[in-house]
This record gives structure tokens, sequence and C-alpha cells, in this order.
């Protein structure tokens, strides 16, 4: 049996379904054996990072959000299966109800590489501050404490925050989970 030439299209899908059209395509292509055709089905996704009641919360979120991508060989009656799954929209391509247009390497390389990056560089998290911003002290001994932005340590994830108490200024460093922003 000759080499079947698989190459990477764009499967359009219902916003926030990803995860569902996923499932759904790798249960169609075993019910329908079409394996040989279709080899990978992926969500390109990123890891974001949110602080929520003091915690820090890994969260991954759909770095294309209403797309998944499939390398496969669209002959016979794939393309035909694809479309035809629950929330997919369709294939994107040049013209509507045109052919699929296969990816280009170097989108597909640089796609693919993105995701590897951006889950390689999980702990990079945005910082959700900003000097001169009120904050409120949520943890620790001063629980409660109102105050202000003085510095902010990347590295350490720390900030120092300018807090009255008992009618004088002091100079606090906290980490990144002890404040929140104030309303």
């Amino acid at each position: 049996m000759e080499e079947i030439k698989k190459r990477w299209y764009v499967v359009r899908s219902v916003s926030g379904k990803e995860k569902k059209v996923k499932e759904y395509l790798e249960l169609e292509i075993s019910r329908h054996n079409l394996n040989d055709y279709v080899s990978q089905v992926l969500i390109p996704t990123e890891k974001v990072f949110q602080i929520r009641n003091g915690k820090k919360i890994s969260k991954e979120r759909a770095y294309l959000p209403g797309y998944v991508l499939i390398e496969a060989a669209l002959v016979g009656e794939v393309a035909h299966v694809i479309k035809n799954i629950t929330n997919v929209i369709g294939f994107l391509g040049a013209e509507k109800g045109g052919s699929p247009v296969p990816m280009r390497l170097s989108e597909v390389n640089r796609i693919l590489g993105k995701v590897d990056e951006l889950s390689e560089n999980e702990e990079e998290m945005k910082i959700p501050f900003t000097i001169g911003e009120s904050v409120k002290v949520i943890d620790g001994p001063f629980n409660n404490f109102s105050g202000v932005i003085d510095e902010i340590n990347e590295d350490k994830k720390k900030l120092k925050v300018m807090v009255k108490i008992f009618g004088r200024k002091n100079l606090l460093e906290l980490s990144y989970m002890q404040v929140e922003k104030e309303v």
C-alpha cells in the first residue's frame, strides 16, 4: 500500500465547543475506520493563570478559539464525515462551499511551535498590578488593610505596598497572592 499524503487543515467549529468537536472527530474517525487518513486532531491551547480568592489558578484556554487543526488526507468520504460532525461549521478555505485549503508548512510549524512555547512558559504569569494602584491586603497580619502599590518585583512576584497603620504610612512587602485589586 502506498503512503497516504496527509496535510494540515483548519476545521471551523462553534466557539467554545472545540473539545467536543475533537471528541466527536476522534469517535467518528474510529467508527468509520479512517485512522489511516486522519492522524492528528489538535486544539492549540495556552495556559493562563488567574488569582482567585488569593489562590493561583491555572486554566487552559483555546489559543485559537473556534478552530481545530487536523492532519488528514481528504480523500473519498473523509471530508464529508468531518463536515457532518456536530458543532463543525466547515473547513477554512478560499471560498464558501469550496474545497478545503491545506495550511502551509510554515504556518503549521509556527502554530505548533507557539503551542510548544506556551506550554514550556507555563510559569509566565501576567502581572495583574500596576504602580499607584489601590489594593486590599487579603492575607497575613495586615488582612483587610488597604494601600497603594509603590513597587513591583516581577522576579520574586512581590509588591511593596504603602499602608496606613495607626495614622502612619508603612511599606509592606507582600506577595501577589496576599493582595487583591480594590474595587
